[in-house]
C-alpha cells in the first residue's frame, strides 16, 4: 500500500478492527463493552473523513452523531437495548429526510436549506430502534432524473461518487453513496431508493446484499418523489442476514393485503431474520433462468465474460446442493425489453412508445414534486416546481450545467426534465394506459407468467444483474415487485457482479430464504480493493447526442 494510500487502513475502535464486522459482531462488542457507541461513531466518522475525500460517497455529516451516540450508551448502562441495531450506526440517502441539522435534496444546490417537515418514516423507525445516523449519501443527482446523457452517480453537491473498488469505474446509481459508503466500510449498513435499478446496481457493483422490497412494503412518505407507483426504500448490507435486519425494522407489513397469509413473514409475529437459511435449503428449491432477452442477453456480453461463466458456475453449484433450475421466459420480453439493452422509453415493443415505463415515471414525477415542494419550508430559491429547478440550474448554469454543454457531467444539460413538464399537457389517458400496460405485461405476463411452471410455482427467478444495462431490474421495477442481489464474484476489471432473484408481490420472504442459501453456498463478498486510486474521471450513463458524441468518446 503506497503513501498515497494508507488512509484505507481501518482506524481500530479502542483496539478492535471493525472492518467487515456484521451488524451482529458489532452489537456484541458493544454488549461486551469493547468499545462504546461513542467511540464507534468516532470510528466511522474518522473512516469518512479519511477515505470520502476520494470516494465522495457522504454528502454532509450529522453534526449531532456524538450526542445520539451518548443517549444511546446512556440507555444501555440503564440496561435499555431497544433492538440489535441499538447503537449502531448508519447512512441514508440524500433524497430521504431527516428532520435534523442536515439537508435532504437529492443532491441538488436548488433544494439547499431547505427544511423538511420532520423524518421520513424509514428514518424515524431505524432512529426508534436504536440506529445511529451518521449522515447524508452522494447519489446521481435527482435520481438520475434530470438528463438523458450524464455522469452516473454525480451530483452538484456531493461531486462524482466512485467505485471503491475500482475508483475509474462507476459505482452504480442512483443509490450510489449509500453503496460505496458501506462497501468501503464508512458505516454498518446504509439504505436507498429505487425506482429502476437504483438500489440492484449500486448493490451489485459494490459487492453488497441490496433489497429491493414490494412497492408499499417500505414508507416512501418524506422521500424525494420520483414515480410513486414504482418507487421504493431498500436496505443494504455486507450479508443478507445485514440487509434482512434493517428491512426488518423499516418494513410495515400491516400493508400486505389480505389472502396473503402464504407468505410466512407477512404475519407480526414473524420476523424476516427468521428466515435466514443455509445451503441445505436450497434442497428440493425450483428457480427459473428468463433466457430471452436476459440471459441470452448474457450470453452475448463479450466484454466481461467472466461474469457470465461465474454466474452459470453458481447455477450449477445450485443444482450440485440439490436445487432444480429451469429455462422459463417472460412472455412479454420482446414487448417490454429492448433488444439493445436497458431503455425505459420502450414498449409495445418499439422505443419512443407512449406505451412505455418513461411515460409513467415522467408524469408522476412532474405531479408528486409539485406536492413534496409544497410542504418544504425555508424555500428561499422559491422552488415549487419543476419548472423552478429547471429555471434555477438556467440561472447558475456554471456549476449546475443547466444548459447543454456547460458541464461535463450533464452534457446534455437536463433534457429529461425538458421531457417531464411536456408531460403536464398531456391527456390523462396518455398516463393511465401506460400504467395499466406497464404493470400487465411485467407482471401477469412478465414475472408472474414465469413463475408458474407446470409442476407448480417456481421459488424464485434467477437474473444476471448487469447484463444489457440491468433489463431484469427493469421488470421488476415495472411489476413494483421485490428482487434482491448477492455478490458472487469481482471481474477482470476489478468490478463486483453478483446474482438477482426476483420474486412477485409480497414474497420477501422466498428472497431471504434463497438468497442466504445461495450466499452460504458460495461464500461471502470480496474486500474493495481501491485500484486507480487516483482516478479522476466521469462515467457517462445514457446515448449522447451526435453533435456532444465525439467529444465524449
Amino acid at each position: 500500500m503506497g503513501s498515497s494510500q494508507s488512509c484505507l487502513r481501518m482506524p481500530l475502535c479502542r483496539g478492535v478492527d471493525i472492518e467487515e464486522l456484521s451488524i451482529a459482531q458489532l452489537q456484541s462488542h458493544l454488549e461486551r463493552q469493547s468499545f462504546t457507541c461513542r467511540e464507534l461513531a468516532q470510528c466511522y466518522l474518522e473512516r469518512i473523513e479519511k477515505v470520502d475525500p476520494r470516494i465522495k460517497a457522504v454528502i454532509e455529516t450529522n453534526p449531532d452523531v456524538l450526542t445520539i451516540a451518548d443517549e444511546l450508551d446512556a440507555e444501555r448502562k440503564k440496561g435499555v437495548v431497544r433492538s440489535r441495531i441499538h447503537g449502531i450506526p448508519f447512512l441514508v440517502k440524500d433524497n430521504i429526510a431527516t428532520g435534523d441539522k442536515m439537508q435532504t435534496t437529492a443532491g441538488c444546490a436548488a433544494l439547499a436549506g431547505t427544511i423538511v417537515p420532520e423524518d421520513a418514516p424509514v428514518v424515524a423507525r431505524i432512529r426508534a430502534a436504536g440506529g445511529v445516523l451518521l449522515g447524508k449519501t452522494n447519489l446521481s443527482e435527482w435520481a438520475s432524473m434530470r438528463a438523458s446523457y450524464y455522469s452516473e452517480a454525480y451530483s452538484s453537491r456531493g461531486g462524482q461518487n466512485r467505485n471503491p473498488y475500482n475508483l475509474a469505474e462507476h459505482p452504480g446509481g442512483s443509490s450510489s453513496g449509500s453503496a460505496t459508503a458501506l462497501a468501503a466500510n464508512m458505516c454498518a449498513f446504509s439504505i436507498g431508493t429505487e425506482t429502476d435499478g437504483s438500489v440492484m446496481f449500486p448493490a451489485d457493483r459494490n459487492a453488497l446484499v441490496g433489497i429491493k422490497p414490494t412497492v408499499g412494503l417500505t414508507s416512501t412518505i418524506g422521500v424525494i418523489p420520483e414515480a410513486p407507483s414504482m418507487d421504493t426504500v431498500g436496505t443494504f448490507g455486507r450479508s443478507v442476514e445485514d440487509a434482512t435486519i434493517i428491512l426488518d425494522v423499516i418494513a410495515d407489513k400491516s400493508v400486505i393485503p389480505d389472502g396473503r397469509a402464504d407468505v410466512q413473514a407477512s404475519r407480526e409475529s414473524d420476523t424476516y431474520t427468521s428466515l435466514l437459511a443455509k445451503k441445505d435449503a436450497l434442497k428440493g428449491a425450483r428457480f427459473g433462468l428468463p433466457s430471452k432477452r436476459v440471459w441470452e442477453a448474457a450470453s452475448k456480453r463479450t466484454k466481461h465474460k467472466s461474469e457470465y461463466d461465474a454466474l452459470k458456475k453458481v447455477t450449477e453449484q445450485m443444482i450440485g446442493a440439490g436445487a432444480q433450475i429451469f429455462d422459463v421466459d417472460f412472455p412479454s420480453a420482446e414487448e417490454i425489453i429492448a433488444p439493445d439493452g436497458w431503455d425505459w422509453e420502450y414498449g409495445a415493443g418499439m422505443s419512443g412508445s407512449k406505451l412505455s415505463e418513461f411515460t409513467v415515471v415522467r408524469t408522476e414525477f412532474y405531479r408528486s414534486l409539485r406536492e413534496y415542494l409544497s410542504k418544504l419550508k425555508n424555500n428561499e430559491n422559491g422552488i415549487l416546481a419543476l419548472e423552478d429547478v429547471v429555471a434555477y440550474n438556467l440561472n447558475h448554469t456554471d456549476t449546475e450545467g443547466g444548459a447543454p454543454g456547460t458541464h461535463p457531467a450533464w452534457p446534455t444539460g437536463q433534457d429529461n426534465f425538458d421531457k417531464c413538464i411536456e408531460s403536464k399537457d398531456w391527456e390523462n389517458t396518455v398516463y393511465t394506459e401506460a400504467l395499466e400496460y406497464i404493470f400487465r405485461k411485467s407482471r401477469e405476463e412478465g414475472i408472474d407468467a414465469a413463475l408458474r411452471h407446470r409442476d407448480g410455482d417456481l421459488d424464485g427467478l434467477l437474473v444476471p444483474l448487469q447484463a444489457e444495462g440491468g433489463v431484469a431490474c427493469s421488470v421488476a421495477a415495472k411489476a413494483g415487485y421485490p428482487m434482491i442481489t448477492v455478490p458472487v464474484g469481482v471481474n477482470e476489471i476489478g468490478v463486483p457482479f453478483g446474482m438477482g432473484i426476483i420474486q412477485t408481490a409480497w414474497k420477501e420472504s422466498l428472497l431471504i430464504r434463497y438468497g442466504s442459501a445461495i450466499e452460504d453456498l458460495i461464500g461471502r463478498r470480496q474486500k474493495p480493493t481501491f485500484r486507480n486510486f487516483d482516478a479522476d474521471n466521469y462515467f457517462y450513463i445514457g446515448s449522447p447526442p451526435k453533435e456532444t458524441a465525439a467529444q465524449h468518446e
